[in-house]
């Protein structure tokens, strides 16, 4: 069986390399093959998260697809196919004396492929499988499919979902309906007003209410849209727009460009798992995510995601390499309360003068709240100077550097991994965002458990691949927000957090 033939090519060449690799190596390289094999879909998780630098695993799904005698298809962001190609490949290929060698037969091709009917690897970026999902239904019928990086899947999806109206489109519109270019353009400007009304927030987004859906309503039926006219394709009208915009179960919000005085238009489906369904019943897969779910059957995940019944394995991060040292002061106010935000300055000033000399490396402090963030850069700025930088790729060897959570987890695998990682509040997706009300409102009509389906594992996934660098380096975890310790959900953002080992005090000796 090919499981066998893998799991002893894959023994022979670690242990020829002479050097520490990913203990669960042997473990996951059988289960791609069997699933492989079978044709029967699975769901891992690495527990190495997009964040690591190290994503050792990438072996244990690559050597099983190159010894599958049939066709594949490996869907990665392009930076992950390189790495793939101008390094893992070219390694395996230089050691073939010590696997097996049908490898060297393998054809590997780029999407889109030079010969469709050719019997290799096909390698697809997320955005081109999902345009061959829905636009070409035959193009992966029953092909193995192996989705790397499945943390970021959701965002994919929905980015490909999400229908447009951008200001240009207005114009385009006028062209094609010149008889009703007065309408058009009164629609343009009562939405106009009507949006800019509303208060200024940091997301620079809002949720289309309901009398300004009427301004578009009315536009749609004297205009008669969408259409199936051919012409109007023709000329770009975004037909896919107007056509999801009068569908049931979407989320419709608008971007605002104040400076420009222009808006756009947006529209996504709430549940992602109805748009799915047919996807995952059209080929076996196997989704590698480092941190899907907290759960090692992951039911959340497949319910969100319209997966049904599959192989789920979960394997967890290693003690010995990749336990941190996790600081839970007790004490510091509630993030809600009025109080916490001159104590947790305070606190961070303490940390800061405790560690930022004894430290050999980087000091990371994440923010989710965009003024706290800019004020707090401000107050250590003027006390530690230059070594203070706000969301750079560039900062200091033994800089601070202030950061929120999306640039974090956009770059920490361009920085070196930090040995003392402070995080402020829980990532918990804030209410004040007009798309997560949105999506609140959405379950609590469906009568649902918004925290616990939504907001939670939303923050519990975020808050594992921001401590991803800090694991390699087994460094310090600050975390200030006492309702880990206070309610009922922190036993959850425990075990998110684990293996770790609790400090009740910081000891710079762990820093150096």
């Amino acid at each position: 069986m090919i499981e066998v033939e893998v799991h002893q090519s894959l023994l022979n060449f670690l242990q020829s390399q002479n050097q520490p690799y990913w203990p669960h190596n042997l473990t996951m390289a059988r289960l791609v093959a069997r699933a492989l094999r079978l044709g029967r879909s699975a769901l891992i998780q690495t527990a190495s998260p997009p964040g690591s630098h190290n994503q050792q695993y990438q072996l244990s799904y690559l050597l099983p697809i190159l010894m599958w005698p049939r066709k594949t298809i490996l869907v990665a962001p392009q930076p992950v196919q390189e790495h793939l190609l101008t390094v893992e490949i070219p390694r395996l290929l230089a050691n073939h004396s010590q696997i097996s060698s049908s490898i060297l037969n393998k054809a590997i091709q780029t999407y889109p492929p030079q010969d469709p009917d050719f019997n290799g690897l096909l390698l697809m970026t997320p955005e081109a499988w999902l345009v061959s999902q829905w636009q070409d239904e035959q193009f992966s019928q029953g092909i193995p499919t192996i989705i790397d990086w499945a943390d970021d899947l959701e965002i994919w999806v929905q980015n490909y979902l999400t229908t447009r109206f951008l200001p240009t489109n207005w114009n385009q519109l006028m062209q094609v309906y010149p008889d009703q270019a007065d309408l058009i353009r009164q629609t343009r400007i009562n939405l106009t007003r009507s949006l800019f009304q509303h208060p200024a927030n940091p997301y620079s987004c809002y949720l289309i209410e309901q009398h300004e859906q009427q301004i578009l309503q009315n536009l749609i039926e004297s205009l008669s849209l969408p259409s199936g006219n051919k012409e109007l394709h023709s000329n770009h009208l975004n037909n896919d727009f107007w056509f999801q915009w009068q569908s049931n179960g979407q989320l419709r919000w608008a971007e605002i460009h104040r400076q420009r005085g222009s808006f756009s238009l947006y529209c996504t489906p709430y549940d992602l798992s109805e748009a799915l369904q047919n996807i995952w019943t059209k080929q076996p897969v196997v989704i590698i995510g480092g941190a899907l779910d907290l759960e090692a059957k992951a039911d959340s995940y497949r319910q969100m995601m319209g997966l049904g019944d599959l192989t789920c394995v979960k394997f967890s991060p290693d003690r010995r390499n990749e336990m941190i040292q996790l600081y839970l002061p007790n004490g510091l106010p509630m993030p809600n309360t009025p109080q916490f935000q001159a104590a947790l300055i305070a606190e961070i000033q303490t940390l800061l003068y405790t560690s930022s000399t004894a430290i050999d490396g980087l000091i990371v402090i994440l923010i989710g709240d965009v003024p706290l963030k800019n004020q707090v850069g401000a107050i250590l700025a003027s006390e530690f100077g230059s070594q203070v930088q706000v969301e750079t790729v560039s900062p200091e060897e033994n800089g601070i550097l202030i950061t929120g959570w999306e640039f974090w987890q956009e770059h920490q695998r361009e920085l070196k991994a930090p040995k003392l990682l402070i995080i402020t509040t829980l990532p918990l997706p804030s209410l004040e965002h007009p798309l997560v009300s949105g999506r609140v409102n959405f379950y609590k009509q469906r009568g649902l458990d918004w925290f616990r389906l939504y907001l939670l594992p939303k923050a519990l996934q975020q808050l594992q691949r921001a401590i991803a660098s800090v694991r390699e380096s087994q460094g310090v975890v600050v975390l200030l927000d006492n309702r880990v310790i206070y309610r009922s959900y922190g036993k959850q953002v425990l075990a998110a957090l684990s293996p770790f080992a609790k400090i009740n005090y910081l000891d710079t000796t762990w820093l150096t």
